[in-house]
């Protein structure tokens, strides 16, 4: 393997589904402005997600539709007039 290929900045961060408020601790290279308080109390950066395995529909076998910024209606208002 070729040296210092891998970044060697790995930190703990929490990763939170911003649909259903669930939070995971993971190690990544992710920079994040925010911190969060952790149940172990140690303080983490934050990282927001969209979607995560426990809110999409692939793996809760349930059709959820998120609706992040108004897109669905922008594409709707788009594509109305055709």
């Amino acid at each position: 393997m070729k040296k210092d290929l891998h970044p060697s900045s790995y930190r703990y961060v929490v990763f939170k589904d911003m649909s259903n408020g669930y939070a995971f601790l993971s190690k990544s290279t992710a920079h994040s402005k925010e911190t969060i308080q952790w149940e172990d109390g140690n303080e983490y950066p934050v990282i927001k997600l969209e979607i995560s395995s426990q809110s999409h529909p692939f793996f809760t076998g349930k059709n959820v539709l998120v609706d992040t910024a108004g897109r669905i209606d922008k594409f709707n208002k788009k594509y109305a007039k055709k």
